[in-house]
């Protein structure tokens, strides 16, 4: 396996990133130029094939060689001194036929999950109408419906301990637009928990993303009450005035979205604060509309729980 770094890369070459998503290659099968913020791992061909060394990346766990507290880190020397089994060429050949066709099935699965996100977004539209508030709903501002404040800040690490003693802290890593991604935590220890009892959630809180991409927002469900947030905006809405879910996708689309950018600041990664979205404007439809709009969100939801389960069982397959 050969090593590049901050040159022109040949084809069928494997990506992984030194910082942040390490845990994500990527294969590119046309020759680009590299540069110091990824690694490019090239096959020796006589002995392996480009693809095996590609889904044995996928399923290696890089996390395992991170030092880092705070931002998941790769060095150039713990990369090479990863073991690789290399089994004969015609094995590997099989592996890889076998792998690319569940990826195709992974890729179509995907495909469908996007399509089932862009049905919601057109029934929220449907319904409530576009950002010139066609149906001349109230408006109103998120400060008016929800008491919103910011995880901690300061020094977040020194509250870090380990999976197995610890309670979950939300980063923007693990917000994506309506959903939560489960993997990547940091954790508090209960002490430090305890100290920061005010950014502790509760079901149905909104977590808002503030750098990176600000605005990307998900709900608070049950399973996750009692965790922490860091460095994110936690907006607790007045359910008696609005649902967390219709504010939610309201953040997430258009409607939102537009007024976030408008209100990010900074010149190297945009910017949001608490005091912009307590200032968001809001369209406010009556209760019973809001309630409609979510128990759509939810018959959606169980389709898409039924393809993500299908993926993840070719997932287990394809790792």
């Amino acid at each position: 396996m050969g090593y590049a770094d901050n040159y022109i890369c040949n084809a069928n070459t494997v990506i992984i990133g030194r910082k942040g998503n390490i845990n994500k290659p990527i294969f590119v099968d046309v020759p680009f130029w590299n540069v110091d913020t990824a690694f490019g791992l090239e096959a020796k061909k006589e002995l392996l094939l480009p693809r095996y060394l590609y889904y044995f990346c996928l399923r290696y766990d890089f996390e395992r060689l991170n030092k880092a507290v705070t931002i998941p880190s790769l060095t150039k020397t713990d990369l090479l001194k990863i073991d690789i089994d290399i089994p004969k060429i015609d094995t590997q050949t099989t592996i890889v036929d076998r792998l690319g066709k569940i990826e195709q099935i992974i890729s179509l699965r995907n495909n469908q999950l996007r399509l089932l996100e862009n049905l919601i977004k057109a029934r929220f539209v449907e319904m409530f109408g576009d950002e010139s508030n066609p149906y001349q709903w109230p408006v109103i501002s998120v400060e008016d419906v929800a008491n919103v404040s910011v995880g901690v800040v300061i020094k977040p690490a020194q509250y870090y301990t380990d999976a197995e003693h610890g309670i979950k802290a939300f980063r923007s890593l693990n917000i994506g637009p309506m959903t939560i991604k489960d993997g990547d935590w940091v954790y508090f220890s209960n002490e430090g928990n305890d100290k920061n009892a005010k950014s502790q959630l509760k079901e149905n809180d909104l977590l808002i993303v503030r750098s990176g991409a600000p605005g990307t927002a998900c709900v608070v469900p049950k399973q996750y009450e009692g965790c922490n947030a860091i460095d994110i905006i936690i907006a607790r809405p007045n359910t008696k005035q609005i649902n967390p879910y219709y504010l939610c996708t309201y953040t997430n689309m258009p409607h939102g979205k537009r007024q976030i950018e408008e209100g990010t600041g900074g010149a190297a990664q945009q910017h949001f604060n608490v005091g912009k979205y307590n200032k968001l404007r809001l369209m406010l439809p009556p209760m019973s509309l809001q309630k409609a709009f979510v128990d759509f969100i939810a018959q959606v939801d169980k389709s898409k729980s039924r393809r993500e389960l299908n993926y993840k069982t070719m997932h287990r397959l394809a790792s």
